[in-house]
C-alpha cells in the first residue's frame, strides 16, 4: 500500500470542520508524527482523529496511554528522538500534566499541549466551554519558569496557531500550550486547508559542533542565542537529560546558586528577549476609542459584536484580542490604557486574565470586567451593559 501524503490525507482543502479538526489538520501539516494522548471531553475527537490519520503516514506514531501523566512524558521522549510532538486533554488532565511541563522546561524539550478547556475545578462541567486555565497555563507547574501560550478563536485559527506552536516549540526548545475550550472544539465553520508546500516550519537550532566540544544545554556555539543546539538521542553526540539543576553538559549541580540562576534565567531570557517574534494581537477601532474592551477566545467573539454594535451607536469603543497569552502583552496594555479612560475585560472565568490587565495599566485608565461562569457565554446585550454603565434596550439586538 503506497503511504499518502498529508495534502492527499488532507482533501478536500475546502471543508466544514470542528476546530478539533483544525487542530490535526494543523498538526499533521506542521509534520507532527507522534501524539500521545488519553481520552477526555472535550478533547477526545483530537485523539481519535491522530489514532486515524498518523499510522498511515510515514513514520507516524500515535499511542493511547494509561493517563494523562504518561501522555507528556511520552511524547517528551519523543521529542528528543527528532519528532515533533504533541498531546491534547482538558483541564483535571492538564492538572496532571503539570510536573511534566515542569520537566519539559527544564530540559528545554519542543513539545505543543493542546488544553481544550471545560468548566471547573475537578470533574465539573465536562461538556461546558470555559476559561479557567489561563492562570494554570502559565504557573501551574512550580518553580521559576517561563511558557508560551496561544489562544485562537476561531476553526480556521486553530489550524495556523497550531502550526505557529509547533514553530515556536522547536526554534526557542519550549513546551508550547494551545488553548481551546469546548465551543471552539466543536463549532464547525469553513476550514481552508493549505497545501504543505505553502506551510512555513521553523526548525531547531541543529548542532555543528565537534562531538567532543557537544554539550545539550551550552548555547551560542555560532551565534548569539540563548537556545541551545540540540541533537537527537542515538546520534553521535552524548546527550544526558536530568530535571535536576544541571550544568551545561546536563550533569546535576542542586548545590550551586550561580548555576541555577543563570540557567533559569536564561529560560527567562530566551523568550523575553523574543517577545516581538512571540506576542500577537488583534485590535480594531482603536484610534478614537474611549473605552476598549479585552478579551480572548471564544469570549472575544461576542466582545466584537457588541464593539460593532456600540459604534454604530456613536460610542468610542475599541477592541483588543489577545492571541498570545503568554508572554502576556503588557507593552500594549501600557501604551493603550494611557490613552484611553477605561478597559473591560470580558472573560468565561472569575477574573484571570483581568489582574494583569490592572497590573500593567496606567493609573488614570480604570478597569472594569464582565465575567461568566457556568458554560455562558458572554452575550453582547451584557457587555454593552458595562459598555453603557447602565441598561441597555432589549430592541438594540432584536
Amino acid at each position: 500500500m503506497q503511504v499518502p501524503t498529508v495534502d492527499e490525507l488532507l482533501e478536500p482543502k475546502l471543508q466544514f470542520a470542528t476546530g478539533n479538526e483544525a487542530i490535526v489538520y494543523g498538526a499533521l501539516l506542521a509534520n507532527c508524527r507522534f501524539f500521545a494522548g488519553y481520552p477526555i471531553t472535550p478533547a477526545t475527537e483530537i485523539l481519535e482523529l491522530m489514532m486515524k490519520y498518523l499510522p498511515i503516514l510515514k513514520e507516524g506514531y500515535c499511542i493511547q496511554m494509561e493517563d494523562e501523566i504518561s501522555s507528556l512524558a511520552a511524547i517528551i521522549g519523543a521529542s528528543w528522538n527528532n519528532y515533533r510532538t504533541m498531546t491534547a486533554t482538558s483541564g483535571p488532565g492538564f492538572s496532571l500534566m503539570q510536573e511534566n511541563i515542569g520537566y519539559a522546561c527544564m530540559t528545554e524539550t519542543p513539545c505543543v499541549i493542546v488544553d481544550v478547556q471545560r468548566s471547573g475545578p475537578s470533574t465539573g462541567q465536562p461538556t461546558k466551554a470555559a476559561q479557567g486555565d489561563i492562570m494554570q497555563a502559565r504557573w501551574g507547574t512550580h518553580g521559576d519558569h517561563y511558557i508560551i501560550a496561544l489562544y485562537p478563536n476561531s476553526i480556521q485559527e486553530n489550524l495556523w496557531l497550531t502550526i505557529r506552536a509547533f514553530n515556536l516549540a522547536d526554534k526557542y526548545r519550549v513546551p508550547v500550550i494551545l488553548l481551546s475550550d469546548a465551543v471552539i472544539a466543536h463549532s464547525r465553520e469553513k476550514l481552508v486547508i493549505p497545501f504543505q508546500k505553502n506551510v512555513e516550519l521553523a526548525k531547531r537550532v541543529p548542532v555543528t559542533i565537534d562531538r567532543e566540544k557537544y554539550h545539550p544545554f551550552r548555547t551560542g556555539y555560532t551565534q548569539s542565542t540563548k537556545v541551545p543546539e540540540m541533537d537527537k538521542f542515538g546520534d553521535e553526540y552524548y546527550t544526558h537529560l536530568t530535571g535536576l539543576t544541571h550544568d551545561i553538559k546536563a550533569y546535576p549541580a542542586t548545590e550551586s546558586a550561580e548555576i541555577h540562576e543563570k540557567l533559569v534565567r536564561r529560560f527567562y531570557e530566551k523568550i523575553a528577549d523574543n517577545r516581538q517574534d512571540i506576542i500577537r494581537f488583534e485590535q480594531k477601532y482603536i484610534e478614537d476609542a474611549e473605552i476598549v474592551v479585552i478579551s480572548y477566545g471564544i469570549s472575544s467573539r461576542t466582545a466584537l459584536m457588541a464593539v460593532e454594535e456600540a459604534r454604530k451607536k456613536g460610542l468610542k469603543v475599541g477592541y483588543l484580542r489577545l492571541i498570545t497569552i503568554w508572554p502576556f502583552p503588557h507593552d500594549i496594555i501600557y501604551e493603550l490604557s494611557n490613552k484611553i479612560s477605561k478597559f473591560i475585560v470580558v472573560e468565561m472565568n472569575l477574573g484571570q486574565i483581568y489582574h494583569k490587565i490592572k497590573e500593567h495599566s496606567g493609573s488614570n485608565c480604570e478597569v472594569d470586567r464582565f465575567n461568566s461562569i457556568g458554560g455562558k457565554i458572554p452575550h453582547p446585550k451584557e457587555i454593552m451593559k458595562k459598555v453603557k454603565g447602565g441598561p441597555i434596550k432589549d430592541e438594540i439586538f432584536d
